[in-house]
């Protein structure tokens, strides 16, 4: 075998966790490398999170402009420009490539671009990009590999050539009809950006909701809201084949209550859930164990089977959300330095960016039933916030969880304007196990959409006596 390069910490897989560890370490002195396939950075400012959520403030953009006469401002016809939409979302993620590679080059962290394969413990064999193999050695490995899109089990579906996120993400033209496999958040998020950009879109789920991690009276709203925009949604539907060229002519035929039906588009996306990034590269030889779905099994440290190795992200089985990856560097990295970090003991937020958005922290009445934690409910409707008065954005609704038998709020979600930030707020009192009455009579700014939080918790019922 040809005489490894050694190392102090091998990362192999850029994404956020990875690179944030790997700056860390070189930055201290380690000698450091980073194997990456394709996407310096990872894939959240290549072809994921940033990205999309450029195109879909252009289609917000695009929509606003198409109702700019509700506020008053008259304007001409409005149409999208799509190759100005993916050159805007291609100049940011030059602007990103060139943040990342001078982090790299400050850190002392190399970047080693090519195709990585466990082939000993802590040895892994590098298939170079450009030609080549180098193989390194490292005392300590960890793996932050990430995931891809699942293409589900459709007969003719693979043939079809289907649109993922990342394809969907550089068309530079408007499909005519759009269909999308998949009622999930990435699924809505871009069935949303294209009908506004103007494609005609129909989403099948197969599931009996939209959303299936969200209670049902969140994915009814989110239903409702997106019907409004001209979506059309089969639930409860089962493709059973699908006939033609995405770009071209697609047609899938899918089975509900109803029956079978056939619908034809121009384009199919898949948005259908994610497999982990772990097959083929020699996990299993170097003694690193996969549970039952592929993902790497750890334990609350993000330790795997095999001695100095780590995994963190997606691979490890944790939550797909890029903030859950940092704070995942973050519990390694304390951890080796002797700390005491686990991942039980975090309260994980997330956003899902239609428009209006989604955001949930901690328990849904769903998961509290299931868990046999009694709770009480409370939920005001996003017109009662004083502030959609204003700007007429009044769809939605929050909902809050508080403790049967103290005043704890154990979770909240909401549909609606800045759902993000108001659940920013009730995160911050959760983590300092705030009674929900001091959040309830805190003097809030006016006019904020945070200022609904006084009376959502004002309709917290009593305690059972």
């Amino acid at each position: 075998m040809t005489q490894s390069e050694r190392f102090d910490a091998l990362v192999l897989g850029s994404g956020q966790g990875g690179k944030l560890l790997a700056w860390h370490l070189a930055r201290s002195g380690q000698r450091v490398a980073v194997v990456e396939r394709r996407w310096v950075g990872g894939s959240c400012p290549a072809v994921a999170c940033l990205p999309s959520k450029n195109e879909m403030w252009s289609a917000r953009v695009a929509h606003l402009a198409q109702h700019a006469g509700q506020f008053g401002t008259i304007t001409g016809p409005v149409a999208t420009d799509m190759a100005k939409v993916r050159q805007r979302k291609r100049d940011m993620v030059e602007r990103e490539i060139a943040f990342h590679l001078n982090a790299y080059k400050t850190s002392g962290a190399e970047l080693i671009m090519g195709s990585g394969r466990l082939v000993a413990a802590k040895t892994v064999e590098v298939q170079l990009n450009d030609g080549g193999t180098r193989l390194l050695a490292a005392d300590r490995v960890f793996l932050n590999l990430g995931s891809h899109a699942l293409i589900p089990a459709v007969p003719g579906l693979e043939a079809a050539g289907p649109l993922t996120h990342i394809e969907a993400l550089e068309l530079d033209r408007l499909p005519a009809h759009l269909v999308v496999l998949g009622g999930g958040y990435v699924g809505l998020e871009m069935a949303q950006a294209y009908r506004r950009f103007g494609s005609q879109v129909t989403v099948i789920e197969s599931g009996p909701q939209l959303m299936s991690r969200e209670d049902p009276d969140v994915a009814q709203e989110m239903h409702r809201i997106l019907s409004g925009e001209g979506i059309r949604f089969l639930v409860g539907a089962e493709a059973l084949a699908v006939r033609g060229r995405s770009g071209q002519e697609v047609a899938v035929t899918v089975r509900t209550a109803a029956g079978e039906e056939t619908i034809t588009g121009s384009d199919i996306l898949v948005a259908a859930g994610r497999v982990p990034n772990t097959a083929g590269i020699g996990l299993e030889e170097a003694g690193i164990r996969l549970d039952g779905r592929g993902f790497i099994a750890v334990n609350d440290r993000l330790e795997t089977s095999a001695a100095g190795v780590w995994a963190m992200g997606e691979c490890a089985g944790s939550p797909q959300f890029t903030h859950v990856s940092v704070d995942d560097f973050r519990i390694i990295r304390d951890n080796l330095a002797g700390g005491r970090r686990s991942t039980g003991d975090r309260l994980v937020p997330y956003c899902v960016f239609t428009d209006p958005p989604l955001a949930r922290v901690g328990l849904n009445e769903r998961e509290a039933q299931r868990q046999g934690i009694a709770t009480r409910v409370a939920r005001l409707p996003m017109a009662a916030v004083l502030r959609t008065e204003a700007t007429d954005e009044t769809d939605g609704f929050m909902k809050v969880l508080v403790a049967g038998d103290d005043d704890r709020i154990l979770g909240f979600t909401a549909i609606g304007s800045e759902a993000g930030e108001i659940m920013a707020a009730v995160q911050t009192a959760m983590l300092a196990d705030l009674p929900y009455p001091r959040l309830r009579d805190a003097v809030i700014a006016h006019l904020t959409m945070a200022e609904g939080l006084g009376p959502l918790l004002g309709n917290v019922p009593p305690r059972a006596a």
